[in-house]
């Protein structure tokens, strides 16, 4: 796992020394992603000037070092990732160029290959089938910046799902231009040609889903890549051109028409045996590894698929806490003894958890607040203490209908979409007349609510789309956390996303299928995926996804709804491979999100904190909010009418953001 880094320019504003000090600050601002390594490549008189910062994972000796050229010297790379299949690759590649082999006088054969990089196995399988080809070849996480030295031209390209980030954005103007791309904006803003501007489209975004998604960014004029894109771009043709090599929309819809047509039995079959491959091939490493473990079904599974190839205990690591209703650490430890781990826990006191808090502005370049940032933050720190490599089970829910909102879309809401919405809407109302402590209170008396944890803030959640007209608004009210952020935000204006406003074509897909393509498309890549990153490379530990391989998102789209939601189960599939390797009592019950109890330390310990950030002559005079609607929405939650949590921490996170970076 590295850091990248780089710029195009064609000015001449700059001696040639004083944009070598720029690259090096660029790629100094990202030491955390790769403290093993730093290289420096540039041609002035081309106007690339490419960085590297290497965590060193595969092939730990000298001849990993990046930027790499090709063995023609046509190419030079800075890449960020792993190629799990990089070693098929190259017996491809021998196989079929002979050139990569030169024969000596006494008739011997040496390789041309100078280590056993996937580095170089990339720019090999590039020279003799092309970029767009190799990625489609190669399995694993990315993100690449490619200098094609012969027709002087950057091609930027981001892995499938979006595992690995890059931005990238041309700033400056007429001939002083910079072409600025990286992994984390802390490294574009490194460079003096970077404007600092913020979006406020980006910033309703942010308030609408806790992330800011791709292809937006906090800055003017910097974008993301979004996942499976490629883009070119030179001095010659300044305009970005992008287009995919793999659509995660694409691969739903030819799922859904054609279907897995096997038996339900021999689909787990067929899944174990892709997971496990899965699973192997990204266990490869020349540093310790080992995996987080919840306890819950998707850890659970890949912590057993990695037990079953490994000839010693799997490390394995989880976090606790004593408060009751945030603590897995207990379902970990016996699902851990029963597979025969090593395994290693921490019990976080509130204290600790809140001396986090400080640290995630310059964690995350950009604002971001899924509060579950903490827990996946503190667990990366316990795990960095081991191992260099530790693989997750994040994607499980997405690609296995585990959320709660499939199922009860499934159940319910055919049979409320028939009631009048003035009726539902009077319903929603009844609903929230009882606060969500007092829904909690009540939830004893409820038959079944005891298996929800929050009670009382799902339904108040639940309540508030209960008066949608279809599913899409159904699905969009699910995963809003207000449903008019342009409202709180002096000057915004929310631009379109896929999930409102430039919706992808998703014919065929029934109604949970909509939900769980469009989470794969947004949730998954600019929440999950980004949370973990930053989390993991703010310690210099690199994550893994198995889950993400993509011959399993390929599978998991070609299984019929009824194997993924089977029996009143979710996630039926995995569940099924799992039982294989752990007894089900280990594993059933109800879900738990991976939170910590924020709602009650701003009523707290972080009541001051917050305060500071909510002041509103401070808000006044930032001018990016409109101080009433925040005020009103900070006292009822001081108050304990209501747990406005998630929406004010959007906020707070915007403002401790904004804070740390202007006194940067």
């Amino acid at each position: 796992m590295c850091g990248i880094a780089g710029f195009i320019t064609a000015g001449d504003q700059f001696l040639y020394d004083e944009m070598g000090r720029f690259l090096a600050a660029m790629t100094g601002a990202i030491i955390h992603r790769g403290p093993d390594d730093d290289g420096l490549w540039s041609d002035m008189e081309a106007g690339i000037w490419l960085g590297h910062r290497r965590l060193a994972i595969v092939d730990l000796s000298p001849a990993g070092h990046q930027p790499m050229l090709s063995a023609s010297g046509r190419y030079v790379i800075a890449f960020n990732g792993e190629i799990y299949n990089h070693l098929d690759l190259r017996k491809e590649l021998e196989a079929s160029t002979p050139t990569l082999t030169l024969p000596l006088e006494r008739g011997e054969n040496v390789s041309l290959w100078c280590g056993h990089s996937d580095t170089e196995t990339l720019l090999a399988g590039i020279e003799a089938w092309g970029v767009e080809a190799t990625l489609k070849k190669s399995i694993g996480m990315f993100a690449i910046a490619l200098w094609d030295r012969q027709t002087r031209t950057l091609t930027l390209a981001r892995d499938r799902i979006g595992e690995k980030p890059l931005y990238y954005g041309w700033q400056g103007g007429g001939n002083e231009q910079v072409f600025l791309f990286g992994s984390e904006l802390k490294a574009l803003k490194a460079h003096p040609a970077f404007a600092a501007n913020i979006d406020r489209g980006a910033l309703c975004l942010l308030l609408r889903h806790n992330y800011i998604p791709a292809p937006y960014s906090i800055y003017q004029g910097m974008a993301k890549l979004e996942p499976g894109c490629l883009l070119s771009v030179s001095l010659a043709q300044p305009e970005p051109k992008i287009w995919k090599y793999w659509d995660a929309v694409e691969v739903a819809r030819a799922g859904v028409v054609q279907p897995f047509e096997g038996t339900a039995d021999q689909a787990v079959d067929a899944l174990e045996v892709l997971a496990k491959d899965a699973v192997r091939q990204q266990m490869m490493a020349d540093v310790p590894l080992g995996a987080f473990l919840s306890g819950g079904i998707d850890s659970s599974a890949v912590v057993a698929l990695m037990q079953a190839q490994s000839p010693r205990p799997v490390k394995t690591f989880t976090i606790g806490f004593n408060e009751e209703g945030y603590n897995e650490a207990v379902h970990a430890k016996a699902v851990a003894r029963h597979l025969g781990t090593e395994h290693t826990e921490l019990y976080v006191t509130p204290e600790q958890a809140m001396e986090v808090i400080p640290c995630l502005p310059g964690l995350y370049c950009e604002p971001f607040a899924d509060s579950s940032q903490i827990p996946t933050f503190l667990v990366s720190q316990l795990a960095k203490q081991h191992v260099t490599v530790s693989l997750s089970g994040d994607a499980g829910d997405e690609l296995f209908c585990g959320y709660n909102r499939y199922q009860m879309t499934n159940t319910l809401w055919r049979k409320l979409s028939v009631a009048p919405v003035p009726l539902r809407a009077f319903a929603a109302k009844g609903i929230t007349s009882i606060s969500p402590e007092r829904w909690d209170g009540l939830a004893r008396f409820i038959p079944g609510a005891v298996r929800y944890s929050s009670l009382g803030d799902k339904l108040h959640k639940g309540a508030g789309v209960l008066a949608s007209c279809t599913v899409d608004d159904l699905y969009l009210g699910i995963v809003s956390h207000l449903r008019n952020p342009a409202d709180w935000v002096i000057n915004g204006k929310e631009p379109p996303t896929h999930l409102k406003g430039a919706r992808p074509e998703l014919e065929g897909l029934n109604d949970v299928e909509r939900m769980m393509a469009l989470d794969t498309i947004s949730y998954l890549p600019d929440d999950i995926l980004v949370k973990v990153d930053r989390a993991a490379m703010g310690v210099s530990l690199e994550s893994r996804v198995p889950f993400l391989d993509h011959r399993v998102v390929e599978f998991a789209w070609s299984l019929p709804l009824e194997y993924k939601l089977r029996d009143g189960q979710t996630k039926w599939p995995l569940r099924q491979v799992l039982y294989r390797h752990v007894p089900r009592e280990l594993i059933d019950r109800p879900k738990m999100g991976f939170g910590v109890p924020l709602h009650d330390w701003l009523r707290g310990p972080l009541r001051d904190w917050a305060e500071g950030l909510l002041d509103e002559p401070r808000l006044r005079r930032e001018g990016y909010f409109h101080p009433a609607p925040i005020r009103q929405m900070w006292a009822e939650h001081l108050s304990g009418r209501h747990n406005w949590m998630a929406r004010l921490w959007n906020v707070l996170m915007f403002q401790a953001w904004l804070e740390a970076n202007e006194h940067a």
